[in-house]
């Protein structure tokens, strides 16, 4: 399932993003704000490939590459899909891409797939995030996501467990900007 936007390609990731997923992974807030392993190899980026394809394969989860031209800048993704109508929206930018939106737009086309009838026809998507993570929790607030609380050492990644930021997205809501009372506009 390829996806395209204004500037963007959404595509499975394959064999030949290995060394640029890799080199984004050693940036320090992508370890620490995903689940990605800490320190990150190389070995971890040609298993992610090999993992993405057999969770493709599964629909238990859907990864894709965020690509603008040749360049892959981000993965995104719809995960923990449990085939009755929910999900969880996931996704990192490398560090060079920060800032230009790229999260937002290539978002905006996984969750209109998502919703969509003749796509997954979800009823409820879901983010989470660690507390603190200010731009993680920018980008799911413009798409419309609706915070729902705080989840107490709920996240789990390499450097331990986090309080957690919940924010949800239904099918029918509107997808304009919500407000958070953990974000300052």
């Amino acid at each position: 399932m390829t996806l395209q936007t204004e500037r963007l390609v959404l595509s499975v990731p394959v064999d030949g993003d290995i060394d640029a997923i890799y080199e984004a992974c050693q940036d320090a807030a992508i370890q620490r704000y995903t689940t990605v392993p800490s320190p990150y190899r190389r070995e971890d980026a040609e298993q992610f490939i090999v993992k993405t394809a057999e969770q493709w394969a599964a629909a238990e989860h859907l990864t894709w590459a965020m690509r603008r031209g040749d360049e892959l800048v981000g993965m995104v993704g719809l995960y923990r899909l449990s085939g009755k109508g929910d999900g969880e929206l996931g996704y990192w930018v490398s560090p060079q891409a920060r800032g230009q939106g790229l999260i937002t737009e290539a978002s905006r086309a996984v969750l209109d797939w998502a919703f969509a009838a003749d796509g997954l026809s979800l009823v409820r998507v879901e983010w989470h995030a660690s507390t603190g993570n200010i731009p993680s929790a920018r980008a799911a607030r413009t798409l419309g996501f609706h915070y729902e609380g705080l989840r107490r050492q709920a996240l789990v990644n390499s450097f331990g467990r986090d309080d957690g930021w919940t924010a949800a997205l239904l099918v029918t809501d509107d997808r304009s900007p919500q407000p958070w009372p953990v974000l300052e506009y």
